[in-house]
């Protein structure tokens, strides 16, 4: 089997689906490419089991077919390190062995790779059902909700992001019982209703892939074996669903709340992060005192004598209170919204806090809503 193939193309294409690869596989095989030459196509496979991404590239000049597990680490190392040229391919037989050289103009390398024959399938979803979403919706939901997701093995379910598809939109929420998110988009929908729960990684490499296309993204999905495969482009990315059964998120949400504070997000964001800095190491608490007359933050940490305090303007409507938040956790909220002003909505010092973009409403086609708990604060 001989082909030849681009650098560029070929480095490209193996970045995008190189960070399936663990470094902890149960099957040593999996520390492989696979590569599959078929007609005038090369098809690279990288899997984890858990998650596999594949990716096709077109080929102009080949010669015979097969497959070859070909060790990834000093694959991506030497493309990493070339120009760009084409890259003469072939697979020769040892004996039992086979061997995998690569030349270009100067150079030659060798090295030791595996029979193809024995790289995990991808799995087949079987009877299937599937919508299309467009690249951008798909990146800006991943992109809302992946940083809430928990880090709890004993909760497998939130360790995911939940997507609720349905007659009116797409919803897709995150949560690790200290922050909640929820993205909505009306613009995507169905007359199937369904849901599933999506793991970390695939839709981390997913965000990866997608980042800055406009193009659509064809999902589909089966129920009765638990997988699900998106579609991209010359990529395609199969993965497992996390099985159980998802919060119900919902009851979480408060619905009155009486007193609320308008802020701009940059100037809120960036007095969090310095304000953050003289917090607790162990608690991250900083407390928020919000009047009619103006805000102030404070943080504290007696272990180490360190304290600050700032003034920030809003505008606040309700009856006086003190409230305390994890200030890693206030950060992350308002690093993921991208809006000029952002909206608080709370009740009591004790009742989780509603965050969201202040130029939105019900009937926004994308609407988000971030919710953060409180902590408790020290006299």
């Amino acid at each position: 089997m001989k082909f030849i193939v681009s650098r560029n193309e070929l480095y490209k294409n193996l970045s995008a689906i190189s960070g399936v690869l663990s470094t902890n596989n149960t099957m040593p095989i999996l520390d492989n490419f696979l590569f599959v030459v078929k007609g005038n196509t090369l098809t690279v496979t990288a899997s984890d089991l858990e998650c596999t991404m594949s990716t096709v590239i077109n080929l102009s000049t080949v010669e015979g077919e097969g497959s070859v597990a070909v060790p990834s680490k000093n694959l991506l190392e030497t493309l990493k390190l070339m120009p760009d040229t084409p890259i003469n391919f072939v697979l020769e037989e040892d004996g039992d062995n086979q061997i995998l050289k690569f030349s270009v103009q100067g150079g030659e390398y060798v090295g030791h790779c595996y029979n193809g024959n024995e790289y995990p399938a991808a799995p087949t979803l079987g009877e299937s059902k599937g919508f299309d979403i467009n690249a951008q919706i798909l990146y800006r939901a991943i992109s809302k909700t992946l940083f809430a997701t928990g880090t709890d093995d004993l909760r497998p379910t939130m360790m995911g992001v939940l997507c609720e598809l349905n007659e009116d939109n797409i919803t897709f929420v995150a949560t690790d019982a200290h922050k909640l998110v929820k993205y909505r988009n009306s613009t995507i929908h169905t007359v199937d209703p369904t849901s599933f729960i999506l793991p970390k990684k695939p839709l981390q490499q997913l965000k990866s892939v997608i980042a800055g296309s406009n193009d659509p993204v064809h999902v589909d999905y089966s129920a009765d074996n638990n997988h699900i495969r998106f579609s991209f482009g010359n990529i395609v990315l199969y993965s497992s669903l996390l099985e159980g059964s998802y919060p119900k998120y919902k009851v979480v949400i408060p619905t009155e709340n009486d007193k609320s504070f308008v802020v701009s997000r940059d100037a809120f964001l960036q007095c969090i992060r310095r304000v953050g800095i003289y917090a607790s190491q162990s608690t991250y608490q900083i407390r928020i005192s919000l009047t009619n007359e103006g805000t102030n933050i404070n943080a504290e940490d007696t272990d180490f004598s360190n304290k600050a305090h700032e003034s920030i303007e809003g505008t606040y409507t309700g009856d006086p209170m003190d409230i305390g938040f994890n200030a890693k956790f206030l950060r992350e909220i308002l690093e993921a919204i991208d809006t000029p002003e952002v909206q608080i909505d709370m009740s009591k010092p004790n009742r989780a806090a509603l965050i969201y973009p202040v130029d939105q409403t019900e009937e926004s086609e994308e609407h988000v809503l971030m919710l953060i708990m409180p902590v408790m604060l020290n006299n």
